[in-house]
């Protein structure tokens, strides 16, 4: 052991320095747009929630968000920064008007880094304030500034505009994907009553706030209409609807809190007692919230996050010496809740229906439930089948965002993933042969079949989303036909039980390269004829090219050429206008003439363009 610790081994960082070289703790994992919690979303949302704050103060009434390949602009009209503070709002630690809570009482930013980590993160940076007839504008590069326009006359409204472009030495080949933007635009325009987002040209809108967000949100028809609920700093809509899990939005203060935190759980703890004390039952709490989608909002003065992406709140109370959130939440929802069921007792019946449904179907399967933990644990089938990683919680005790639980077939394929991973943060899980085709099936049979009883244990989902070990859940399977049928079979699965599981984006698809194009100094791995083709171009005459069949033909020491930092990852999503139930119908059900029909009608488009 080298004892070469002195003086020379403690460094000071400044701002800039300190953001690059450690940008998780700023914004969350990088990644290069694929995923909706990357970096760039995040780089995005800081800058948004300033504009967001402006019009929660009462000025402004619109944002402007213009995103052309890799430049974001966003242009607001609220009060403006005071022009002698521009500097020092985006390159100066602990500076920033939140500090203020006359000025900004209920907002999202309180600590002033969210845009300072955007300038440092972004190859080209530009903010520019108009107040009150004078404009200011400042250029920086990855954190430096590199010119300064003298303050000048305008005739512009009032506001902020910035433009930055995220830096790909940190991001890579990055890019915005629409549908993961207007997500986060939706969010804030259900949020806030009034506030129009004009986004390419694009201008959105909401009139009916979280009762917008559910009908958006939701593919099957609500069993009950949506009991939406609002009082001062607090704003509740839920339903049931003929599905497995629970589903919740969670916001504070306009931010989307993907990891729920103190508000989320007073809800949850407060919907069930009051649904208790109006049947006068004892029912379980899982039988009364299985199949409920719910939006809760919540405002509260100098909130407490339980990290700089603000995705869960750790605030325990509203306001500094106010009520606690769980009892302010609890109150609202006792009366609230109570009094609507008994306005409305047709609403109260469907729902007492529902809960007894959820109970009679627990209780048969119980028994089994037992049987075959008794079994896997007898067999030791579990630590067979899971290989584990070994850091699934972050110091907050958040889940990572980087743990990973690659779900493999076939036991060549598990072990060159298993010998390659990092395990710090990546765990294999083993299929045997392809699963069962779960369509239409009860939950019965997530417990009855052993693959996807002990794939449910090792993802700890079986009481919801609360408990999910790893962040990213990644199908990976050779990119042939019985691969894809093995990823369809999965997918099912997960959206048959766990269709949140897929709508909070933990799905994804590991992305395998086709090719191996290398000479005798580089190595490229292809993931089309296109990239194999480029490949070849740059490395000369007669690289060696190597097609990959399976997952189980690539070595481990391949693997860890690209299930590392270089990692594809194509995340599964679902958009509204998706139907799970008319998806699975066709690819999964019993509809065996339509099926084969469109397989016929497909394979005549690929010969005709083979032909051409």
């Amino acid at each position: 052991m080298v004892d070469n610790y002195s003086e020379e081994n403690i460094r000071t960082l400044d701002w800039r320095e300190h953001i690059r070289l450690r940008p998780g703790m700023y914004i969350g994992k990088l990644g290069d747009g694929s995923s909706h919690d990357d970096g760039i979303y995040v780089l995005l949302k800081e800058v948004m929630d300033n504009s967001i704050d402006e019009f929660m103060m009462g000025f402004g009434k619109k944002v402007d968000v213009t995103i052309t390949d890799r430049e974001v602009t966003v242009r607001d009209y609220g009060r403006g920064i005071p022009l002698g503070k521009l500097m020092d709002v985006v390159s100066r630690m602990n500076t920033g008007a939140k500090y203020d809570s006359k000025a900004f009482k209920k907002s999202v930013g309180l600590n002033g880094v969210g845009i300072k980590a955007v300038n440092a993160l972004s190859m080209k940076f530009m903010i520019r304030s108009v107040r009150e007839g004078e404009a200011k504008e400042i250029l920086f590069e990855k954190g430096i500034i590199t010119e300064e326009e003298r303050v000048w006359k305008s005739d512009e409204t009032n506001g902020v505009t910035i433009t930055f472009y995220p830096d790909d030495e940190m991001f890579g080949n990055y890019h915005y994907i629409s549908e993961f933007v207007e997500a986060l635009i939706k969010n804030y325009v259900y949020l806030n009553a009034g506030l129009v987002i004009n986004f390419n040209g694009e201008k959105f809108i909401s009139k009916n706030g979280l009762l917008d967000l559910l009908n958006d949100n939701m593919d099957k028809e609500p069993l009950y209409p949506i009991v939406y609920l609002k009082g001062e700093d607090i704003e509740i809509a839920f339903t049931h609807v003929n599905q497995y899990g629970e589903d919740y939005y969670s916001f504070v203060n306009g931010q989307h809190t993907t990891q729920g935190g103190t508000h989320l759980a007073a809800f949850r703890e407060a919907y069930v007692k009051t649904i208790r004390d109006f049947f006068k039952k004892d029912f379980e709490p899982s039988d009364i919230r299985t199949s409920i989608i719910s939006a809760l909002s919540v405002k509260i003065e100098e909130p407490v996050f339980e990290s700089q992406t603000k995705t869960k709140l750790g605030s325990k109370d509203m306001s500094p010496g106010g009520a606690s959130v769980r009892n302010y939440i609890t109150e609202f929802v006792k009366k609230s809740v109570d009094d609507y069921l008994h306005r409305n007792p047709e609403t109260a019946q469907v729902l007492l229906r529902k809960i007894l449904e959820s109970e009679k179907e627990r209780k048969a399967i119980s028994s089994i439930k037992k049987l075959s933990k008794e079994r896997a644990k007898k067999s030791n089938l579990h630590n067979k089948k899971l290989r584990d990683c070994r850091i699934h919680y972050d110091s907050n005790h958040d889940r990572r965002l980087n743990s990973t639980l690659f779900i493999t077939e076939g036991d060549s394929a598990s072990g060159s993933i298993t010998k390659s991973r990092d395990v710090e943060t990546q765990a294999v899980f083993s299929l045997r042969g392809k699963p069962l085709n779960t369509y239409g099936l009860t939950k019965k049979i997530v417990y009855e079949n052993e693959e996807f009883n002990l794939l449910q244990a090792a993802l700890n989902i079986e009481d919801g989303l609360e408990g999910l070990r790893y962040n990213n859940v990644v199908i990976a399977t050779d990119a042939d036909v019985d691969g894809m049928h093995i990823r369809l079979l999965l997918l099912t699965f997960f959206l048959q039980f766990f269709p949140d599981l897929v709508r909070k984006g933990h799905v994804y698809i590991l992305q395998t390269p086709l090719f191996r194009v290398r000479n005798k100094k580089e190595t490229k791995y292809c993931y089309s004829e296109a990239e194999r083709e480029a490949a070849v171009s740059r490395l000369g005459t007669n690289p060696e090219i190597t097609r990959f069949k399976g997952l189980g033909e690539i070595s481990p020491d391949e693997f860890k050429g690209f299930i590392g930092k270089t990692i594809r990852l194509e995340p599964v999503r679902l958009k509204k206008s998706d139907s799970v139930r008319d998806f699975l119908e066709f690819y999964m059900g019993k509809n065996t003439p339509d099926r084969q029909e469109f397989i016929i009608e497909n394979l005549r488009f690929e010969e005709d363009l083979v032909e051409v």
